[in-house]
């Protein structure tokens, strides 16, 4: 891994808190150099495309960042805390997590962006990179408020949750009629 993305630039415990708003960096590894500044949150840098992506989860947003300026260049916005990003060709998977009511959230763009619209949103949104189009969702409408990281595993047709608690899982998807048709007999309760 060649960038990583940080809260803040102090080494006091917590002191990211008090710049939560606009004190994120992103971080050349190797050259030990900071290659943007002013983010809010930032999270989930990963290199896709000749472009570094990253999510600003403060402001909702997923977008690139130039390397010789160090602008962060928004390309969407999304409902909720944006934590968790995957690509497969031009889409992008974004996990998003429930913005929760606690003073570590309290004085970031997003949280007054969600209280005015009401939404409180976890899932998996999917993105079209290249036209900026949000292409689909899977929300989780109980259970799960947090996702932290997202990976598409490609060629695999039915993943599954390891846990051992029949009744969460059977609670856990949602599928309508069309999309229950294949999924195979043995795997249906």
């Amino acid at each position: 891994m060649r960038y990583v993305t940080a809260l803040g630039e102090t080494d006091t415990p917590g002191g990211w808190r008090d710049n939560k708003r606009n004190g994120g960096v992103v971080i050349d590894i190797p050259s030990n150099t900071i290659v943007s500044r002013g983010l809010s949150m930032p999270h989930s840098p990963r290199w896709h495309g000749g472009r570094l992506w990253l999510l600003e989860s403060g402001e909702g947003t997923i977008g690139t960042v130039d390397l010789q300026t160090g602008k962060y260049e928004p390309i969407a916005q999304f409902p909720g805390f944006t934590r968790g990003l995957s690509f497969l060709g031009p889409l992008a998977f974004v996990g998003l997590s429930q913005v929760r009511e606690s003073a570590v959230f309290s004085g970031i763009p997003l949280v007054d962006r969600l209280r005015e619209a009401n939404e409180r949103t976890c899932g998996v949104w999917i993105l079209n990179i290249e036209t900026g189009q949000q292409l689909g969702f899977c929300r989780f409408e109980e259970g799960v408020h947090e996702i932290f990281a997202v990976e598409v595993l490609p060629g695999v047709r039915f993943p599954d949750i390891v846990n051992h608690d029949a009744e969460r899982i059977g609670r856990s998807y949602v599928l309508g009629d069309s999309a229950l048709a294949h999924v195979p007999k043995t795997l249906r309760s």
